[in-house]
């Protein structure tokens, strides 16, 4: 036998012995477990897109104040008679 079909014989041994008991409730603590992921990642959706939110407004604020586009005033006279 090759080893594909060892492989093979392994699997289909496997498929004849008898499958395990599912749990009844099986279905609902998976929807359950669904939603509460749902939410969870809709929340850290809506705090990200918060942050980043407030991270525009507060370089705006910045860049409105401090006005970093505009040359700088000059603060030391020139050097002359060197």
């Amino acid at each position: 036998m090759s080893r594909h079909e060892d492989k093979e014989a392994a699997v289909r041994r496997m498929l004849d012995t008898p499958h395990p008991p599912v749990p009844a409730d099986l279905a609902v603590r998976a929807v359950e477990s669904g939603s509460r992921r749902v939410r969870r990642d809709r929340t850290a959706r809506r705090v990200l897109w918060g942050l980043c939110l407030v991270a525009v407004i507060v370089f705006t604020v910045w860049a409105s104040a401090t006005r970093p586009w505009e040359v700088p005033p000059e603060t030391t006279p020139p050097l002359e008679g060197w």
